[in-house]
């Protein structure tokens, strides 16, 4: 009896009484057809994350929020590598030339629908794509359906994200050739801090360069701040709406956002992800002269010393050993003070940071810690706690040896409730998408 009921789908139907809607069973052949899946219960959602050179995608079921398959396509335009995995199942790896992103894309397509490891039987289960876009600049603070003029509007932000935007483009232009009558989403990582009020995100500079070239304080990693700030609600069990949280967003790339009400009042990253943090290899904040400094003192150009900023500076450069801090941290229990030195810069501007989102809300009620080393660090997340005990908060540290995992880190008699909670911008993605399309 269950395998024949798993040949049939659920579909819900409306009646002539609207609070009155009825259930029937079509045979899930029957349902291929967009029109034909679009009165079903769930969606499956494509997620894409397109870089110049990699792709990462997800799929997921939009009623479990299961993800069905995932993987990513390195080394596009070289000799291409494709990683495919269905859960429950093994990576597989396939090597073979990638030379455009729309092969790349057509590599993930036939995997997904492989005889024997596909996650779905044809393209047409596929209902939507969602994109992450990184720079949506002052155009959008929501995510937004991808039509033309949409599309033109992304290209126009193109300055603003030079290495970015381009390359989503590239793989939004190559899924809608492969896909042309699947729907697609932008999700945009700036939207999210598309709420903070001018005092926050206007720069002391002549105000022509901002109502001119649009340069202003936008943020990134809005989809994990986002998603992260609803999480830590969830698990408080409390109105987000009633809640300030600081959620601070720690990986190679970090950022600490202020969360008031649910809405992004201020955030670290500023124009470009430069801006904020000791990052993996990122300077962060710096005194701006520093930059004519280097170029003088070395015969640089201002691009030559911004390529320091980004790539060679942060924890990499400050200790001299790497970007990974399981390295650092190694090199520093072996005696390396450089090291060391470089893990306390690094907790020290975290800290400093909070104490800003503290000042900017006027109180916060939780602190969440997430991505790679907030989820993850534990040592490191208690090296920034130590600075915070002015606010009432209180670690727990059997509680804070937890990885990416959920999880109030502070005793029950913190001030301030300390959280770990891991993101899941594919997720939130996907939960956009599909409040667009469906």
């Amino acid at each position: 009896m269950r395998t024949e009921l798993e040949a049939y789908t659920k579909v819900i139907c409306g009646s002539y009484r609207s609070d009155c809607p009825f259930i029937i069973y079509v045979r899930k052949e029957n349902c291929h057809s967009k029109a034909g899946r679009a009165w079903e219960e769930n969606m499956n959602v494509l997620v894409v994350n397109c870089g110049s050179s990699s792709l990462k995608y997800q799929l997921i079921d939009s009623d479990s929020e299961a993800v069905l398959a995932k993987g990513l396509c390195e080394r596009i335009g070289i000799d291409g590598r494709l990683v495919y995995q269905k859960t429950g199942l093994d990576k597989e790896i396939t090597e073979a030339a990638m030379p455009t992103h729309k092969q790349a894309i057509q590599m993930v397509l036939d995997a997904l629908v492989n005889e024997k490891t596909g996650a779905i039987r044809s393209l047409s289960e596929i209902d939507a794509v969602g994109h992450r876009v990184v720079h949506g600049g002052e155009k959008f603070a929501s995510s937004t359906v991808l039509t033309p003029e949409v599309l033109k509007a992304i290209e126009e932000c193109n300055d603003l994200a030079p290495l970015h935007n381009p390359a989503n483009l590239i793989g939004i232009d190559a899924c809608k050739e492969l896909m042309p009558d699947v729907p697609m989403v932008g999700v945009f990582d700036t939207a999210f801090h598309q709420t903070m009020p001018e005092k926050a995100f206007l720069y002391g500079i002549p105000r022509k360069y901002y109502d001119e070239d649009g340069i202003r304080r936008y943020g990134f990693h809005g989809t994990s701040h986002q998603f992260v700030s609803l999480e830590t609600a969830k698990v408080l069990g409390k109105d987000i709406k009633d809640l300030k949280i600081i959620v601070c967003h720690l990986g190679n790339g970090a950022s600490v956002t202020a969360v008031k009400g649910g809405e992004s009042v201020d955030t670290s990253m500023g124009l470009t992800p430069l801006e904020g943090l000791i990052m993996g290899t990122r300077s962060g904040d710096l005194d701006p002269a520093i930059i004519e400094f280097i170029a003088n003192k070395e015969n640089k150009t201002a691009s030559e010393v911004l390529n320091i900023l980004n790539k060679e500076s942060g924890v990499y450069g400050l200790s001299g050993v790497s970007s990974d801090f399981r390295d650092v941290k190694a090199a520093r229990a072996e005696g390396n003070k450089v090291a060391a030195a470089a893990l306390d810069a690094y907790a020290y501007r975290v800290a400093k940071y909070i104490g800003a989102y503290v000042a900017a809300m006027n109180g916060v009620d939780a602190i969440a810690f997430t991505a790679g080393i907030g989820e993850n660090d534990d040592i490191t997340r208690k090296a920034i706690c130590e600075y915070l005990g002015y606010l009432g908060t209180e670690l727990d540290e059997v509680k804070n040896d937890v990885h990416g995992e959920t999880a109030i880190i502070s005793t029950d008699d913190s001030k301030v409730t300390l959280l770990c909670v891991p993101t899941n911008e594919e997720l939130m993605i996907a939960r956009d998408t599909v409040a667009l399309v469906k």
